[in-house]
């Protein structure tokens, strides 16, 4: 028996807010990190690890939560995601110091790594053809308004309130999420005989990624050619390769790769990486110039940053539906190229840099990633089996979490190094820190650049875009 359309809708409402008070957490948090680096009286390369402690978290546990779905009710999963979210939230809004803040954001994180994992796989059971690629561009829609309304929202509560309370918001949504999930979502599921999860895989790749984004985050503090960072790499390549000779040998691997032998999910996941790893070059570091160097509050800095979380918006399901009817080559072309363009306009700014100018480049900004992001999410969920839909969302997911995780920890660490390189030359503060921005956009550039070729290689074959109609 089919499910009903209303029905359907409202399940991919449900599903939608997972991914919305993600990115609305994630936003806040963003313009959140000056006044809390401040107000807890640590570093730049410090405060970081509220996002990347958060994201790496929510990283690793992706090909876990993907795979359960696979086995698990998802009204059951869903549901345990929104509850553990809303606990974390709460202990971030009351955490008094630094490490409880930190600890409280990875286990907010393990909540979203529930739903991010799980999301994607949910839209693409419920719906089929130009309709997934509607729905996927609709949870895209979502997912920008989170990011629209973070900024503001945040940058209000900070003024008003303080850090602290950029985490309340979330927590009745999330409340209400875990209830309707509950009630609502898919109950049913696909009887297996056993449960079995590669635990030794799970732990091989844990220790090889959090190696890999300690070194590069701390490179800076501790010297690229020291022996902690020489070490760090030794356990990165070592963890990684018995990662990846132990999931080739047995018959449930945590990642399955033989899905990468399809050429437009292998390209797609990497183009998706690199990404949102250019987008994090400019986003981390917005906030830090329009507080620092233009000397705007939270609030005023919010509205600012609006213009590229409105533009996704509208962006997201137009090109999302195109996707659907057409295909996804042209679309994830034409998004890096925009957003390249706009990465270019960032590195002009500087102290008398007018507003409608940061306005015209954020909203260039989301046009780009709009464009790009859901016809390639389309593109990479169309490319699979049906029975692999759980772990292609976990690997997707995991692919745009990479390029988060990559995006923060890079561009600080490019940014740090360049600014205090300058300052080090007798360069004015200011000057060093604009200066160490643009560098810092160019890399951003670059990793648009990339994400063009990998989109290109990706979707080359035009009987791949037949397939997606």
């Amino acid at each position: 028996m089919s499910t009903p359309r209303e029905i359907k809708w409202t399940m991919f409402i449900i599903t939608a807010v997972g991914n919305f008070i993600g990115m609305l957490d994630s936003t806040t948090v963003n313009l959140a990190l000056y006044p809390m680096a401040k107000d807890l009286g640590v570093t730049l390369s410090q405060i970081q690890w509220v996002m990347v402690g958060y994201m790496l978290t929510l990283t690793i546990f992706l090909p876990f939560f993907g795979k359960l779905g696979d086995i698990f009710p998802k009204n059951k999963l869903y549901s345990t995601g929104f509850t553990i979210f809303a606990l974390g939230a709460f202990f971030s809004f009351t955490a008094p110091n630094y490490p409880i803040l930190v600890a409280s954001r990875c286990f907010e994180a393990l909540g979203a790594s529930i739903m991010v994992s799980n999301a994607q796989a949910i839209i693409a059971t419920i719906f089929k053809n130009a309709r997934r690629g509607k729905a996927l561009g609709l949870n895209g829609c979502l997912v920008a308004i989170g990011g629209m309304l973070g900024p503001a929202i945040g940058g209000l509560l900070i003024n008003k309130f303080g850090w602290h309370s950029v985490f309340v918001p979330c927590i009745p949504v999330a409340l209400l999420g875990a209830y309707y999930s509950w009630k609502i979502l898919p109950s049913h599921v696909t009887k297996v005989k056993t449960f079995k999860f590669d635990y030794k895989g799970f732990i091989y790749f844990t220790i090889s990624l959090m190696s890999l984004l300690l070194a590069i985050s701390e490179g800076y503090q501790w010297g690229w050619t020291s022996f902690k960072i020489v070490i760090l790499g030794i356990i990165t390549l070592i963890f990684g390769s018995l990662f990846y000779i132990r999931d080739h040998r047995i018959h449930y691997p945590l990642i399955n790769f033989s899905m990468f032998h399809i050429r437009p999910f292998t390209f797609g996941n990497l183009g998706v990486m690199f990404s949102y790893m250019a987008m994090y070059t400019n986003s981390i570091l917005l906030p830090f110039y329009l507080m620092e160097i233009l000397k705007l509050d939270a609030f005023t800095s919010g509205l600012l940053i609006l213009p590229y979380s409105v533009t996704l918006s509208v962006a997201a399901p137009i090109s999302g539906t195109l996707a659907g009817k057409y295909g996804s080559r042209y679309l994830t072309m034409a998004g890096p190229i925009v957003y390249i363009i706009a990465l270019i306009i960032f590195t002009t700014f500087d102290k008398s840099t007018q507003m409608w100018q940061i306005v015209f480049a954020s909203g260039i900004m989301g046009i780009g990633n709009g464009l790009f992001q859901s016809p390639s999410n389309n593109a990479i969920m169309t490319s699979v089996h049906k029975k692999d839909l759980g772990i292609a969302s976990g690997i997707l997911a995991l692919s745009r979490n990479l390029g988060n995780i990559l995006g923060v920890s890079v561009t600080i660490t490019l940014f740090e190094e360049f600014r205090e390189l300058l300052l080090s030359h007798s360069q004015p503060y200011e000057t060093a820190f604009l200066n160490s921005y643009h560098i810092t956009m160019c890399f951003g550039i670059i990793f648009g650049l990339l994400c063009l070729t990998f989109a290109y290689i990706a979707y080359k074959p035009k009987k791949f875009d037949k397939l997606q109609q």
